[in-house]
């Protein structure tokens, strides 16, 4: 399995593979479930492999470490997932 940074990566620079339409699933520790978001919501900061930002419905910004990601999707479909 492709570790997430390397593939969050492949959806910003590989312009084939980044068409279409991206969600991240992330373990919620106070919701305990896994929370999707579009990857368009999410910011990555260059350089940063642990952590990306995430703005909530309360417009507060969250970090998300990458452990807590849990499924990505393309276009719907489960492209990778972590073993719980």
């Amino acid at each position: 399995m492709i570790p997430i940074h390397e593939l969050l990566n492949k959806i910003l620079w590989n312009s084939e593979f980044g068409k279409g339409t991206f969600e991240i699933g992330y373990f919620d520790r106070v919701a305990q479930k896994i929370m999707r978001v579009p990857f368009k919501n999410i910011l990555l900061e260059k350089g940063n492999h642990a952590t990306f930002q995430l703005m909530d419905a309360n417009g507060e910004l969250l970090t998300i470490p990458f452990h807590r990601v849990r499924e990505v999707y393309k276009d719907g479909e489960l492209i990778w997932n972590r073993p719980h």
